[in-house]
């Protein structure tokens, strides 16, 4: 292979590559001194001049000429008198001399080595290329092509056909995708494994939600109106606290737009996700209040140190602060930060029933911590669920709901 045209295909797969031509000519002359200094220990009294557009190498070795019986004349860069002379006849002591080297001096496998690290050298290139492009980007939505789909994840496709990874844990539980789709996500991070970037996007972080509103509500793009904190259990319930520091922007109206046009377009992307927005506020109990929303608050009860309120609701109030699955409430503990305890107020038909604390030498202090939190602080309140739905609202095992059951029982049978 003769240098033009090895030049020539390695300019033609880095144009292919999207290699800009300083760079280019940058790879071709560091791989040509790489050979030089393989071949001859050294490359600083080397030439090289490529012109890869024209597909032509100009290696010259400069020497200068000494005296034969110099003490100099075993240095690299010098030359004897009598070797000079047989380049040149008429060349004298001091002068230097210019010597050509074809490619071929090198020999054919140093030129075949030469062309692979060329290629691989454009690949390391295209690699430091895609990491840096993504990792600019973490954060942000991209939008890519499922091209296969696998039982941990699903790869897509760029519009420059690089490989981006979806795993299931980032995946929506509802999200079903099959080849061809479209899929919107954010860049979630980019790893290094092997010297190969791997970009992971995400479906399931806040921060996809945040992108979204950006997307569909220009007050939060404009920052008009900030988004102060998102908690989401993915798929199911997210809720978003927002602030606008403009007084005359209602930021949940704003947020959810006419007739909820704006809040639909980002359920819709998350797989019917209920979204609850609510308006930021320093006042702890009405943040408390309208993090539990629909449920109507009757009173709270605050401690900083432990970081845990007590809230007082009507027994038919109960329910929905705790929400489907117990969504609600987890989320709005998340959001305000602080564990929520949901007492039931007690009416006077009532008043006969008895405080779960008065079975701790029966019932484990944890089961009853754990009923509790579910808004479960009285025997009869446990004792008017189905043991089907006690499971399912607190994942107790069934031989613990039973004893639940039978302990509780007793007590109302005596």
């Amino acid at each position: 292979m003769d240098a033009k045209v090895l030049i020539e295909s390695f300019a033609e797969f880095a144009r292919s590559k999207n290699v800009d031509r300083p760079t280019m000519i940058r790879i071709l002359e560091d791989v040509f001194r790489a050979m030089i200094r393989k071949k001859f220990e050294t490359d600083e009294n080397f030439d090289v001049t490529i012109n890869a557009d024209q597909g032509d190498l100009e290696i010259f070795r400069i020497r200068e000429i000494v005296d034969d019986d110099s003490e100099d004349i075993w240095d690299l860069d010098k030359i004897s008198f009598a070797e000079a002379r047989k380049i040149e006849p008429d060349f004298e002591i001091g002068e230097e001399v210019y010597e050509k080297i074809e490619l071929e001096a090198f020999g054919r496998r140093a030129v075949q080595m030469a062309r692979q690290t060329l290629i691989q050298r454009i690949k390391d290139l295209e690699k430091d290329i895609l990491y840096s492009k993504y990792e600019e980007l973490v954060g942000e939505i991209v939008s890519a092509e499922v091209y296969q789909i696998l039982g941990r994840e699903i790869l897509l496709m760029d519009g420059d056909g690089n490989e981006l990874i979806l795993p299931k844990a980032e995946q929506i539980s509802k999200d079903r995708f099959r080849k061809g789709d479209t899929v919107k996500a954010i860049v979630h991070r980019v790893d290094m494994s092997n010297g190969n970037p791997k970009i992971i996007l995400s479906r399931t972080s806040p921060i996809f939600l945040e992108r979204l509103f950006e997307n569909e509500v220009p007050e939060v793009y404009d920052g008009l109106i900030t988004i102060i904190k998102i908690v989401r259990e993915p798929g199911e319930r997210a809720k978003v606290a927002v602030e606008s520091y403009d007084d005359r922007i209602d930021p949940v109206g704003a947020c959810v737009g006419m007739k909820g046009s704006r809040i639909h377009a980002v359920v819709r992307e998350l797989q019917n996700e209920n979204i609850d927005v609510i308006n930021f506020t320093e006042n702890l109990d009405l943040y408390v209040t309208r993090a539990l929303s629909p449920a109507k608050v009757s009173s709270i009860t605050a401690n900083e140190e432990t970081k845990r309120i007590s809230v007082f609701l009507k027994p038919d109030q109960v329910s929905l602060a705790i929400g489907k699955g117990g969504y609600n409430i987890k989320l709005a503990s998340r959001l305000i930060g602080y564990e929520i305890d949901v007492f039931r107020e007690l009416n006077e038909s009532e008043e006969e029933d008895v405080d779960l604390r008065e079975f701790v030498d029966e019932i484990d202090s944890w089961i009853i911590d754990e009923l509790k939190k579910t808004g479960l602080d009285t025997a009869k309140s446990v004792l008017s669920l189905t043991k089907e739905d006690l499971t399912r609202r607190t994942e107790l095992e069934e031989e613990t709901v039973d004893e639940i059951f039978r302990i509780l029982g007793q007590e109302f049978d005596q």
